[in-house]
C-alpha cells in the first residue's frame, strides 16, 4: 500500500473515537475475560477415545454436568430427541450402545474455544439386523463448569 493510496476494501479502519470502539470494547472484553478454558481437545479426546469407543457410559457421565442436554441426531424434534437431565442422558448414551453394539467414533478431531467445542468424526456401527453404518458427523458443545451442558449430534444421512 502506498502513501496516499486508499487501503484495500477488506481492511476497514475504525477511528478509536467511534462509539463502536469506545462502547463495546470494554463489554466485549469484559466477556472474553470472564470465559474460562473449561474443556480442552484433550478431554474431548479422552470423552471419544476411553467414553464412546470404549462403551463406557459411567465414564462419559463424567464429562457432563448436573443439567445437561443431550440433543440426538435423529427424532420428532427440530433438535432430534432432545434429553435433558443426567438420568435421560444416561438413558440415551446406553442406548446407542443397544442400537449399535461395535459402535466407533474414528477419525475424531477436536477445537475449543472458550466455553464452546466441536468434534467432527466418522461414526461407524451395525444394526442387530445387520444393516452397517458409516456417517461423517459432529458434535456442537456447550461448557460450563469444567463439564459438558450442551451435546447437539448431527450426522449425514446415507441413501445408499
Amino acid at each position: 500500500m502506498g502513501v496516499g493510496s486508499e487501503p484495500p476494501p477488506y481492511i476497514v479502519h475504525v477511528p478509536e473515537s467511534s462509539w463502536m470502539y469506545r462502547e463495546l470494547t470494554p463489554r466485549v472484553l469484559a466477556q472474553i475475560l470472564a470465559w474460562e478454558a473449561t474443556m480442552t481437545t484433550r478431554d474431548l479426546e479422552a470423552f471419544f477415545d476411553s467414553g464412546w469407543n470404549r462403551h463406557d457410559v459411567d465414564f462419559l457421565m463424567t464429562f457432563m454436568s448436573d443439567d445437561c442436554v443431550f440433543e440426538s441426531t435423529a427424532g420428532p424434534e427440530i433438535c432430534g430427541t432432545r434429553h435433558a437431565g443426567r438420568d435421560r442422558v444416561r438413558d440415551a448414551f446406553a442406548r446407542v450402545f443397544s442400537v449399535f453394539p461395535d459402535a466407533t467414533f474414528a477419525n475424531a478431531r477436536h477445537f475449543v474455544a472458550a466455553n464452546r467445542g466441536v468434534s467432527e468424526w466418522v461414526f461407524r456401527g451395525t444394526t442387530a439386523d445387520g444393516k452397517r453404518v458409516e456417517v461423517n458427523g459432529c458434535d456442537i458443545f456447550t461448557f460450563s463448569n469444567d463439564k459438558i451442558a450442551i451435546k447437539t449430534s448431527y450426522f449425514k444421512n446415507r441413501t445408499a
